[in-house]
């Protein structure tokens, strides 16, 4: 059966997928679609059926492949260079091995105090400043981006450049020509970055992987994953989360009592957003079978992130938002080799934020009606454009 695409598909709902996705999960979860533009692809929709997928060599990650699935058309796959999220086996273990270190929770938890002086210096300056004060650029964006500057050894007085660049790759409204250029800006500066560190390796991870001897085009891959999902995906969990807190007391007051709860908060919100929905997207390099229905060869396989993080057969009560769930087997960070690397980095930023935020500013509030709060409906990443807040 092939059905008009629900992709791309806008939430009726801020807080949940949309309805096609759900009704996709609940009576065809591999189904045949049909794109506005014509493609025909797949999409799976089930929590277990994508888990399965995700650890089956049979469907690939390559992003260069010309059947990868995209919501629209691409202009030239070349301008990305081939980073980790796009490399399969027997490439991808090696890679992953030679940075996955600079990730461990042991790692990480030398960088807590750094990310707390970070959040602490913004809720500062967010102090002393006028009400209202919109969260996005206050809060949300430069503490990730600042961390994961600081991390890989990007200066931070370009974060205007790059945060630009990345804003318009990914909102798809934005003409194809316009967000393609952006790329390749993009990928020239970190191309140039990583050439200074190569002529004068420096103590920060790009400079560690040129020491460990990692081509040129690598590390050029490599910076461009981690500075790009380092910065936007947490920034919009951020402003997500605060919603989602000041829009369930019982939760926020929780957290307050007892921030031992804040790890499983932070988890809730990766499953009850799922931002990165179609992150987990493969494309089929032989004949496959799936939940009883055989995918042919070449096929481009959407995955449904958001709807099987509400799947009823993996979650009690999914549409419920429930700090106390504790439900780590969430694919907001995908599954399997490909899980995120920067995962601990993640939850650890968003931990310390919601942590800090409520303790000092505890009568924090949204400064205008729901009904106009400006999410990214046309993203890639999904998310908050503006979150004007007061106290």
């Amino acid at each position: 059966m092939t059905t008009v695409s629900p992709l791309p598909m806008t939430r009726s709902c801020p807080y949940a997928p949309p309805e096609a996705h759900t009704q996709l999960r609940e009576e065809e979860p591999v189904s045949r679609i049909l794109l506005p533009d014509g493609r025909e692809a797949w999409a799976v929709a089930r929590h277990d059926l994508i888990r399965s997928m995700l650890t089956d060599p049979r469907f690939s990650s390559n992003r260069k492949n010309p059947n990868y699935p995209t919501l629209r058309p691409v202009v030239s796959r070349e301008l990305v260079p081939l980073s980790l999220i796009s490399m399969d086996p027997p490439r991808h273990g090696p890679a992953r091995r030679a940075v996955v270190g600079e990730f461990t929770v042991k790692r990480m938890a030398a960088l807590r105090p750094r990310i707390q002086q970070i959040v602490d210096d913004h809720i500062d300056a967010m102090l002393a400043g006028p009400k209202p004060v919109d969260l996005v650029p206050a809060l949300s964006l430069p503490v990730p981006s600042l961390v994961i500057c600081e991390l890989l050894g990007v200066p931070y007085s370009d974060h205007e450049f790059f945060q630009s660049r990345t804003a318009t790759m990914l909102r798809q409204t934005i003409p194809q020509e316009e967000r393609s250029q952006a790329t390749s800006e993009l990928v020239q500066y970190l191309d140039e970055l990583v050439s200074r560190k190569e002529r004068e390796p420096s103590d920060d991870l790009l400079g560690r992987q040129v020491a460990k001897g990692d081509s040129h085009e690598d590390l050029v891959g490599l910076a461009f994953l981690l500075l790009l999902a380092g910065h936007e995906t947490t920034a919009n969990m951020i402003s997500l989360g605060t919603v989602t807190l000041l829009d369930h007391p019982e939760s926020l007051a929780a957290i307050r009592d007892d921030p031992e709860k804040i790890p499983n908060a932070v988890e809730e919100m990766l499953r009850f957003y799922t931002i990165a929905e179609f992150a987990n997207s493969r494309v089929t390099v032989e004949d496959v079978e799936l939940g009883g229905v055989l995918i042919p060869k070449g096929s481009p396989v959407f995955s449904l992130s958001n709807a099987a993080n509400r799947d009823p057969e993996a979650f009690e009560r999914p549409e419920e938002f429930d700090i106390d769930r504790g439900a780590r087997h969430h694919i907001a960070f995908g599954f399997g080799a490909h899980q995120c690397l920067g995962q601990n980095l993640a939850r650890m930023e968003l931990q310390i934020v919601f942590e800090t935020l409520f303790r000092r500013i505890p009568d924090l509030k949204i400064a205008v009606p729901s009904d106009e709060l400006k999410y990214k409906d046309d993203g890639l990443i999904y998310g908050m454009y503006e979150l004007p807040v007061t106290w």
